[in-house]
């Protein structure tokens, strides 16, 4: 009789769990319906096809309900919704709680880094920039996505993640073949210009007469230049505001080494051919060998970064921000310069961070009309004398998930789920149109981006070319990115502020990159593609070599070229 009464009790535990299990399925499904409702209405997926992706997520965090955690990225409006929209989301439809915190990008180094070095588990995943994949690949603390997805992953990876669909995971993956990053944002650098002023015949007359040829898309830095001090110097007024051909920022600041080694160079032709990153030398002007191996960021060592090409593209950085821009940029960071142009005094700017497009639509600005159609454009951005065809063309941010071994599997795994649920269809487009940072094709040719493409000015139509693929983040020849980075802004910033020649500074940032990655090699931190540094000679051996370094061109300015917006962006297509 005993037994009988445990046994009914048993079967009325497991029914009653049973019930409360059931009970919490129902609450889970209701949130995500609701979230469908208020958030996630257009997607390329149809309803029935979202709330089944999301079913998945609710059976996939069974195991992870009640847990708490950390994540982190850095501070734009892509990654403001995914915390102010889709952690709440997640954590109604999952049970499990997220922070996904926002701080500086330096922070987010700065603390990926330590995490790295400490083996302490500080956030749980972070949004770090795909510039750094190559620190990721040679460190062995990165947690490689594609094996993990075959492993501890999977039986939590969502079956319609379908990697074929992002346009940045070349990006993320090492010359291992293996996948180290997830994109979640995406931005490019482009040329950006008051396309109602280039249209102007009182301007287009008076371009063409005092500099021969029409006002237009510059097509090399030679236009660019012209046109700078075109407004700066002799428009200078525009409906009674001072008005500016250029803009930049000069700031001794971090952000001022992103403005470098953001392609800067590598714009202007310092690189090698070939395409994502440039080979043997890359756009920070550090040359591998066949193995990929490091060997030397100094020309003295089969490097660029101190060569002619990047001389060039110092001094000329120098010279437009001292006389083109307003006196104000030489004093702004990059969050304090991105807002200018939008204020309505900028004709131009060679390096706009597409990041900034969002903030460049609001109705009220004196850069849109009054039925909030953009007064300006974005186009490719021109390239330098020392450019060829077959290089890269600029630089774009592939902002990635990324893991570390240093955090436990479970708390892991549960940002694993958070990490998709950020890039999953059913969000993705809705997150596009929100930041303005897409990483997913099927969001970019979908017809909600069609429908918006008129009020992005060269947004959309940039994604859609198969030229895109033109603008690449920083590559695998770095091989510390947190230790590298920093010697940009240091030793260029006194080049900026007129303390030294570019030369100078260029031969100092060099020395300084040769003789931290000589360090690295000798304290045997990495797991692989270690640096083997060649040994130093004379310059002029590596000048007479094909490619880069390249020595200097007699002619540095050559015949400003220009093309009508209209028939760029018809040919940009064609492609």
């Amino acid at each position: 009789m005993k037994n009988k009464k445990l046994n009914y009790l048993s079967l009325m535990i497991s029914g009653a769990l049973l019930t409360s299990s059931q009970v919490y399925a129902q609450d889970y499904r209701a949130a995500a319906e609701q979230a469908l409702d208020e958030h996630f209405q257009r997607s390329t997926l149809s309803r029935e096809e979202q709330l089944a992706e999301l079913e998945w997520f609710i059976k996939a965090a069974e195991p992870f309900r009640g847990m708490e955690i950390k994540t982190v990225a850095e501070g734009l409006t892509t990654h403001t919704y995914e915390a102010e929209v889709l952690a709440e989301v997640f954590t109604d439809i999952t049970g499990i709680e997220v922070e996904h915190n926002i701080i500086g990008e330096g922070d987010v180094v700065d603390t990926m880094q330590t995490q790295m070095q400490s083996n302490r588990n500080i956030y749980d995943a972070y949004v770090n920039d795909s510039d750094a994949i190559g620190t990721h690949l040679r460190y062995g603390k990165t947690i490689a996505i594609s094996d993990a997805i075959k492993n501890e992953w999977k039986d939590y990876t969502n079956p319609d993640l379908d990697l074929d669909d992002f346009i940045g995971l070349q990006y993320t993956t090492g010359p291992d073949g293996k996948i180290y990053q997830l994109p979640t944002q995406q931005f490019a650098n482009l040329y950006w210009f008051r396309a109602d002023w280039f249209d102007r015949e009182d301007l287009q007359k008076q371009f063409k007469e005092r500099y021969g040829y029409d006002l237009g898309v510059p097509l090399n830095w030679s236009a660019y230049e012209d046109i700078a001090e075109f407004f700066s110097v002799h428009v200078k007024e525009i409906d009674g505001e001072r008005v500016y051909g250029h803009m930049d920022y000069g700031r001794r600041d971090p952000s001022l080494g992103w403005r470098f080694h953001d392609s800067w160079l590598s714009m202007a032709g310092m690189g090698s051919k070939g395409v994502p990153f440039g080979n043997p030398v890359d756009d920070w002007g550090i040359r591998v060998n066949e193995d990929g191996n490091p060997v030397g960021a100094s020309v003295s060592r089969g490097g660029a970064t101190n060569s002619p090409a990047s001389v060039y593209a110092v001094t000329k950085m120098v010279e437009w921000l001292r006389d083109y821009a307003p006196e104000s940029a030489r004093g702004m960071t990059f969050g304090e310069a991105g807002p200018v142009p939008a204020q309505g005094q900028i004709a131009q700017q060679i390096f706009w961070y597409t990041a900034f497009t969002a903030d460049m639509t609001d109705p009220s600005l004196p850069v849109t009309d009054d039925e909030g159609n953009p007064k300006w454009r974005m186009a490719p951005s021109p390239a330098g004398p020392y450019w060829e065809e077959g290089m890269k063309v600029g630089y774009q941010d592939v902002g990635s998930w990324t893991f570390f071994n240093s955090t436990p599997e479970d708390r892991r795994t549960a940002a694993w789920l958070f990490a998709q649920f950020t890039v999953s269809k059913t969000v993705s487009l809705e997150k596009t149109i929100a930041g303005l940072t897409p990483i997913r094709r099927s969001d970019i040719f979908s017809d909600e981006m069609t429908e918006l493409a008129p009020k992005l000015g060269g947004l959309v139509e940039f994604y859609r070319s198969e030229n895109e693929s033109m603008w690449t983040p920083t590559g695998t020849n770095v091989p510390d990115y947190p230790r590298l980075a920093p010697l940009w802004w240091q030793n260029l910033a006194p080049a900026v502020n007129g303390e030294v020649t570019p030369k100078e500074a260029l031969d100092d940032l060099a020395e300084a990159m040769d003789r931290t990655m000589s360090r690295l090699a000798r304290a045997d931190v990495f797991e692989n593609y270690a640096p083997v540094l060649n040994e130093p000679r004379d310059e002029q051996y590596w000048l007479d070599q094909p490619g880069a370094p390249k020595p200097a061109l007699e002619n540095e300015k050559p015949q400003g070229e220009t093309k009508p917006y209209d028939q760029m962006m018809e040919e940009w297509m064609a492609k």
